[in-house]
């Protein structure tokens, strides 16, 4: 296969950081990779300038109003994807879904779209349009196999809906590496115990307290599915705090992240309010390196409405830490029971029963069983490279034989 001309189009300069080890996999196999990005600084434009990457602004805002002005951006989209001449068009996230399908319209490309999550198939408003609007995708990739199952529903063939994860740095997130130096104990003992020793003094956390942890910005609650509901679970968790809580004293909640914009910190703020008089929960804001925190804590919470993939369950296990999900999208894909307890999602009561059998298995010094047992998965699993390896064959259409050449025989 020669050498391919590739337009990624993403609504945000800041996040789809997930992105960049597809763009680096692409670029070593010799394509062309330009990246369509809105105006603005974010971290995503800044790793792609340190990567060398070619980056365009977008002159088309991603907001989807019955005004002039959004013709407009639309069709200077459409102008600059025709001077691009991209052989390929990949974007993620709704919103460069349907700006991708309008702009490119019967435009002469290969039209890829990377699905991270399932929350807008969840809308009964949306879910009838996309059975319409998938079609305008040559291939739909999915980040996971309840994606996949959603597309099936809407009446999406098998081979274009395939199944591709997001793959975790299993070299960085490791417990034997942490801190400044970058070196690894093998054993993993005595950089365990050090990271777990340093976050806890430096919370004021003795060793026999139980540590359960959050990780996940806080989103305003949706109006197109889960209305007025926060999606990653944040109230719903605080709720089955309290009442462990109360059963067992010696215990805390760390919750890491902000507002993912302005309307999702002030929501944030709200949930610090609501639940200011429980000083069991620690609100820990953004960390510029979680791997100490999943270290301190003893068992990582995800309790999300709707969910993708979900990176920091991956990461948890990386770090030898067992999980509490949900049930919700790709969330049991991410785990087994042998290093992790599913409950329904939404569900306060069983989130508390959840937290409480993870407390008798702390208790009972089973926790580090279960964390190897999640760290040996993730090896299995979770492997970025070949992840992105996947995505790359699929975004440039190596056909399905020529993959299955590259495995090892039997």
């Amino acid at each position: 296969m020669g050498n391919l001309r590739i337009a990624i189009l993403l609504r945000t300069a800041e996040g789809c950081l997930w992105t960049l080890p597809q763009i680096d996999e692409l670029r070593r196999r010799g394509h062309e990779v330009i990246v369509i990005l809105p105006a603005g600084p974010g971290a995503l434009r800044e790793r792609l300038r340190e990567r060398g990457v070619e980056t365009v602004d977008s002159p088309f805002d991603f907001r989807f109003r019955p005004t002039p002005g959004a013709v407009r951006g639309l069709w200077r989209l459409r102008r600059l994807l025709r001077a691009l001449r991209p052989d390929v068009l990949n974007y993620h996230l709704y919103a460069a879904a349907l700006a991708a399908r309008a702009a490119a319209f019967r435009l002469p490309l290969r039209r890829v779209h990377m699905v991270a999550g399932p929350l807008y198939l969840e809308s009964p408003v949306v879910r009838p349009v996309e059975r319409l609007l998938w079609r305008l995708d040559d291939l739909i990739i999915c980040c996971t196999q309840h994606i996949s199952t959603h597309y099936r529903a809407l009446g999406c063939p098998a081979e274009r809906r395939p199944v591709a994860q997001y793959g975790v740095d299993l070299g960085h997130f490791d417990p034997a590496r942490v801190g400044s130096t970058g070196t690894a104990d093998p054993a993993h003992a005595t950089a365990r115990a050090t990271a777990r020793a340093s976050v806890r003094a430096e919370l004021g956390l003795d060793d026999d307290v139980f540590v359960a942890l959050m990780v996940a910005n806080t989103y305003t609650p949706k109006r197109i599915a889960f209305r007025g509901r926060n999606i990653k679970g944040h109230d719903v968790l605080l709720a089955a705090w309290r009442d462990f809580h109360a059963a067992h004293p010696r215990s805390r909640l760390l919750m890491a992240g902000v507002g993912f914009t302005e309307a999702g910190e002030a929501h944030r703020r709200r949930l610090m309010d609501r639940f200011a008089d429980d000083r069991s929960v620690v609100w820990l804001g953004r960390l510029p390196d979680l791997r100490p925190y999943f270290l301190a804590a003893d068992v990582n919470v995800t309790p999300s409405l709707s969910e993708g993939s979900n990176g920091v369950v991956r990461e948890a296990s990386a770090m030898g830490r067992p999980s509490i999900v949900s049930d919700a999208g790709g969330l049991p894909e991410a785990v087994d029971g042998s290093f992790a307890w599913i409950v329904p999602r939404g569900d306060a009561a069983a989130l508390g029963e959840a937290l409480a059998t993870a407390h008798r298995a702390f208790v009972a010094g089973e926790l580090d069983g279960m964390g190897r047992r999640a760290r040996e998965h993730a090896l299995r699993a979770f492997d970025r490279t070949a992840a992105a390896e996947a995505v790359a064959d699929m975004v440039t259409g190596r056909p399905a034989a020529d993959r299955a050449a590259d495995l090892p025989v039997p």
